[in-house]
């Protein structure tokens, strides 16, 4: 959408400038007060692109734009100035912690791919089942075929990782693909076959395996993602179109060969020699450091650097590295286990005892990885504890890797000696994080915590996910009080569904909370409205009452700010109900979803009738 062409022919239509007394804006609506409103074409401004609807009301020709209402103000308020100019304005400054920023990108980045996690792991794990049972041969076409079913998900993980995080980070999910795609492609990846380096226009590059990496991806599009809104800010737009992809696309791919490359190359050569010099100092202590930290290593694509070693060492007579970092391996299929035995949600009990199962039989561990440790943060210390005290029992009963293998399921025992020990390590670590989970739970006192009145057990991002890759998003409810249907709100915009599809509710209690776990997206100066995006990237609008956009802010406090990383049932604004209703307005809130164009089907939950908060009130399924 071009958003000043919009706001021309919005200031046209509304009888120009001249015509124009006010102008403010509030969540979805600008708001004029104009000097003659016969002047105003309403019919032409309902048949415009980027227009959803025209509402005269209380004195005001309002133009429904929705999402981009913002962008659109802007371009009107630059051209001139309007008497209460800005007073909806909801330009709030960013306030993010770094920490929570990254987290909620890695979330928001690998819950969509959880599914195919986990269906390519069963995938896997059923190709070995036929295999050592003798019903197929690895050298056969069906053979060939299942594998790359089951390899084809983590082989091109930074390609459809590029997709993901852009999607989180609001850019162009294609170009960001197409970085992915340009480390895979063939002509690159012969140069890394060829040797360790190459050049770029005389600039040394070190090279490395891209395959089934996950941190090169993060870095890459996050550079990309202020590269590509810093070329939009400085280009024409009849030029952004072809240009921005050309030239993210030029600079990008060689930027982060030359910049990922060596990092791996380098960080992976210190880490390979830390191992090594650990485990002949003392293999207690580097079974306690390996089985703590391996899976990091594994998330930085750092762990390939030890290959070497444990070839080097298989060729003298055995490794210890395979058998210690099989501990952090452990312990997280235990984590998988603890969050099996643990919850009682019905899809995140599925998720969990499928990856579980996938992780056993073929060792893929991925979707416990990404789908629950990264989610639920607080199991990243059980990962750490447990694989800890696995690695330095597998390290003290001295336990070695005699046949070269770097997976553990249960067909892979064998490549152990004494077997029996790595067993007992095994099942140590095992037994520690499912213990840790059951025991101490696997969600944070942030995931934990509810709001007063609240009986229902929170979940990270209520997405229901199904093994046919079906994602269904819950929507709580973000107030105490009495639902209703969408159609019974007393205002057309709503009512109507031209902001979306949703429900409404009369407020109990003056605390509107998150309804889910995400980023808040808009907020405003009068407070009264306020729109959150979910890590699924359903886009929620909450509007308090009706037309309370008049209040100007009076009687409502805002508890949080745009772009701030909010949890479900995070407290997002606080509002003095006797005191707006004493003012004469209705406290009639809407719940929509503003995308809802995206989604297959936005069914409510409720239909009527009294609401806590927090309750399941939509479904949105994809």
């Amino acid at each position: 959408m071009d958003h000043h062409k919009l706001a021309e022919r919005i200031v046209d239509h509304v009888g120009g400038r001249d015509n124009i007394q006010s102008l403010t804006h509030c969540a979805t609506r600008l708001r004029f007060v104009l000097n003659d409103n016969r002047k105003a074409d309403a019919n032409t401004l309902e048949n415009t692109a980027g227009i959803l609807k025209v509402v005269e009301s209380g004195g005001q020709f309002q133009v429904v734009v929705g999402n981009d209402v913002s962008e659109v103000y802007k371009h009107i308020a630059a051209e001139g100035e309007f008497d209460g100019a800005g007073s909806g304005e909801g330009a709030a400054k960013e306030k993010k912690g770094i920490r929570s920023a990254i987290f909620g990108l890695i979330s928001g980045s690998l819950t969509p791919l959880i599914p195919v996690f986990a269906g390519a792991g069963l995938v896997k794990a059923l190709l070995i089942v036929l295999e050592r049972a003798g019903w197929i041969a690895v050298d056969s076409g069906t053979y060939a075929i299942l594998a790359a079913a089951g390899n084809s998900i983590f082989y091109f993980l930074p390609i459809l990782l590029g997709i993901t995080i852009a999607k989180v980070l609001n850019v162009n999910s294609y170009v960001a693909a197409a970085i992915g795609a340009a480390l895979m492609e063939p002509n690159f990846t012969a140069l890394t076959a060829a040797g360790g380096t190459t050049h770029f226009l005389g600039i040394p590059v070190s090279l490395m395996n891209y395959a089934s990496s996950v941190f090169p991806m993060f870095i890459a599009v996050s550079i990309y993602a202020v590269l590509e809104k810093f070329l939009k800010k400085i280009m024409h737009k009849n030029v952004q179109l072809f240009a921005v992809p050309f030239l993210s696309l030029v600079i990008m791919v060689p930027l982060t060969a030359m910049l990922i490359g060596p990092f791996g190359q380098y960080v992976g050569q210190w880490v390979g020699d830390l191992v090594n010099f650990l485990i002949n100092s003392n293999s207690v202590i580097a079974g306690i450091i390996l089985g703590g930290t391996w899976s990091f290593l594994v998330l930085l694509g750092l762990h390939w650097a030890t290959v070497p070693i444990i070839m080097n060492n298989l060729s003298a007579g055995g490794d210890l590295i395979v058998p210690l970092a099989a501990a952090s391996v452990a312990a997280s299929m235990g984590i998988g286990l603890g969050v099996f035995l643990k919850t009682k949600d019905k899809d995140l009990k599925a998720l969990s005892g499928s990856a579980f199962l996938s992780a056993i039989l073929s060792g893929v561990t991925e979707p416990i990885l990404y789908g629950i440790i990264l989610r639920y943060r607080k199991t990243l210390i059980y990962l750490v504890a447990a694989g800890a005290i696995g690695g330095g029992v597998i390290g003290y009963l001295g336990v070695k890797l005699i046949v070269f293998n770097f997976f553990l399921n249960v067909f892979t025992l064998p490549a152990q000696s004494p077997v029996l020990f790595y067993i007992i390590g095994i099942l140590t670590a095992i037994a520690g994080g499912a213990l840790c989970v059951v025991l101490f739970g696997y969600e944070s006192k942030d995931n934990e915590r509810g709001t007063e009145g609240s009986t229902v057990e929170k979940e990270q991002n209520e997405a229901a996910i199904d093994m046919n890759g079906a994602v269904e998003s819950l929507i709580r409810s973000p107030l105490e009080g009495t639902v209703i249907p969408l159609r019974e709100v007393e205002d057309v915009v709503f009512s109507s569904e031209s902001m979306g599809q949703g429900a409404a509710v009369i407020p109990s209690k003056g605390q509107l909370v998150s309804p889910v776990d995400g980023v808040v997206s808009v907020t405003m100066k009068s407070a009264h409205a306020i729109a959150v995006t979910s890590n699924e990237g359903v886009e929620i609008l909450m509007h308090i009452g009706i037309d309370t956009v008049k209040l100007k802010g009076q009687y409502f406090t805002q508890k949080v700010q745009q772009g701030d990383r909010i949890r479900q049932g995070d407290v997002l604004i606080e509002f003095d109900m006797q005191r707006i209703q004493d003012e004469g307005f209705k406290l009639t809130t809407p719940i929509v979803v503003t995308n809802s164009d995206q989604y297959r089907t936005i069914t409510p939950l409720l239909s009527e009738g009294k609401v806590a908060v927090t309750e399941k009130l939509l479904s949105v399924r994809s």
